[in-house]
């Protein structure tokens, strides 16, 4: 039997999907699995003991906790905004007060450690040695011992997909070393690919991980698991998962169409340097896998986890719908800029889009070669909510093609448009170190480690990144059409499960 893992800490609203991807690989190949979500179990365990404070306003949220976990269980629990917002920030207080015991910061979406940093990898090391350090070390030991005892893994496969997950899982990595020392364990994830993918990696886990695996990992994992000549082809299973447990008013399903992006030239993005191909699915497995998978789990809401669906998709949505309200990752394409191709999306179940608007000004967005007009973006905002759709738009400040006056347009893009935007997110921009916007620039230390995928720059054009701050929080957060849109953002849980709320942000007091 193989155990996959999950670690903490992440949104718990839904499963894995690269997990789902290793674990159908391997049951095609006949291979026993078990998938761990330790991550929501983790928190779950965490919010099912008492915390050791002793401040009214924690006690209080300890004592309403159950009736809050409830509550985001239930479909009438978003109906509500304020209410759904006051059962999360209550849920948080007592992960927080949890965390605090061990130096750490603790909420349903993070987790950072006082003393140690996932950038650094002797930190890392440091959580493997001393695993007692992290608020899940309890949980780890009992839990890895009955799982240990109940069906005895050969192989333990780890998946690490951001940052906040890297000292727990190199915690648990470490319990494992020290109580079951035979075991032997393979690690993959988006995070570790970016790490492994530098020109200067070299690896510093050699001794405590036997296997670190770059890029889509069936393959690999197949040959440890002992399979001499995997078959091709893309499987996925969510068997053996309680969906129900996570944290949404029904089944959120996680679906990859592809891997990589289609478009893969944005200038700031890492992914042409790290050499990620795009890989999307034939259409045809698409359709044959979202019937098989919204049969066997009835979800409530499809996400399409792809770095960007593509034309080819939407379209087959259109012809073939899946029967279940879905929102994923797009870019401005010409097809929606015909408003008959957004209502065939409101038809197909499309709930919600979210959109990398990053820019309203156009000097900006061709720097960034998004291939897209400030114009075009506007437009096709405009038609979906014609549709029905509610958009998350992301927006970029302060980027190497940016001065204060073009993120001034980008404010008056955002209000022009406002009645058309459902959520922004709006980010300082980082530089990611292996991108082609770093070419040419001064890079300056930003995040200490040798595992930093970041960089600080000296800006070109002068706008730095402390009067970038200053903007988006003086100006950009305080013009009152942007600050009402933002005001509407699901706290913590944000763009997973914005799909729930919709238009209930439209209408008179439900805000």
């Amino acid at each position: 039997m193989i155990l996959l893992v999950y670690p903490p800490a992440a949104k718990p609203c839904e499963p894995s999907p690269g997990l789902a991807r290793l674990a159908g690989a391997l049951e095609a190949h006949d291979c026993a699995v078990r998938v761990w979500d330790a991550n929501l179990e983790g928190l779950q365990a965490l919010l099912d003991t008492a915390p050791a404070a002793d401040d009214h306003w924690t006690r209080q949220a300890w004592a309403r906790c159950p009736s809050d976990r409830r509550l985001l269980h239930t479909a009438a629990g978003y109906e509500n905004f304020h209410a759904y917002s006051a059962a999360v920030h209550r849920l948080n207080r007592v992960l927080t007060a949890h965390g605090r015991l061990d130096e750490a910061t603790l909420s349903l979406a993070d987790f950072q450690h006082q003393l140690w940093s996932p950038l650094r990898s002797e930190d890392l090391l440091a959580a493997a040695v001393a695993p007692e350090r992290i608020p899940f070390y309890r949980f780890f030991q009992n839990r890895l011992r009955a799982l240990l005892e109940e069906s005895p893994p050969r192989l333990i496969g780890i998946s690490l997909a951001y940052l906040s997950q890297a000292l727990p899982a190199f915690a648990l990595i470490g319990l494992i070393r020290r109580d079951h020392p035979g075991l032997p364990i393979i690690m993959g994830g988006g995070l570790l690919t970016s790490w492994m993918r530098r020109p200067e990696w070299k690896n510093p886990f050699a001794g405590l991980i036997d296997h670190l695996v770059a890029g889509p990992g069936e393959i690999p994992l197949l040959k440890c698991a002992g399979v001499d000549t995997p078959r091709p082809g893309a499987f996925l299973s969510y068997a053996g998962l309680e969906l129900p447990a996570y944290f949404a008013p029904g089944p959120i399903l996680p679906y990859d169409a592809s891997r990589g992006c289609y478009w893969n030239r944005c200038a700031y993005c890492p992914e042409p340097a790290e050499g990620h191909p795009y890989q999307p699915l034939p259409v045809p497995q698409v359709g044959d896998d979202l019937q098989r998978l919204t049969a066997a789990h009835q979800p409530a809401l499809i996400h399409f986890t792809d770095n960007a669906m593509s034309p080819a998709l939407l379209q087959h949505l259109i012809a073939a719908p899946p029967g279940v309200p879905w929102y994923g990752f797009i870019r401005i394409t010409r097809q929606l800029l015909e408003p008959e191709f957004c209502l065939g999306l409101k038809r197909s179940g499309c709930a919600m889009l979210k959109i990398g608007v990053e820019s309203g000004d156009d000097g900006v967005l061709e720097g960034m070669q998004k291939g897209v007009t400030a114009a075009a973006a506007g437009q096709v905002l405009e038609n979906l909510a014609a549709a029905g759709i509610s958009t998350y738009i992301y927006l970029l400040f302060g980027t190497p093609w940016e001065e204060e006056q073009a993120a001034r347009r980008t404010i008056d893009f955002a209000v022009r448009h406002a009645r058309a935007i459902t959520w922004i997110n709006p980010a300082i921009f980082n530089l990611p170190r292996e991108s082609r916007a770093s070419a040419g620039l001064e890079l300056r230390s930003f995040y200490a480690g040798d595992l930093a995928l970041y960089a600080d720059f000296h800006h070109p054009l002068g706008w730095e990144r402390k009067q970038v701050r200053h903007f988006l929080d003086r100006t950009f957060k305080r013009q009152p059409a942007i600050a009402a849109i933002l005001r509407r953002t699901p706290p913590t849980f944000t763009s997973n499960h914005a799909a729930f709320f919709g238009s209930r942000f439209l209408t008179p007091g439900s805000a």
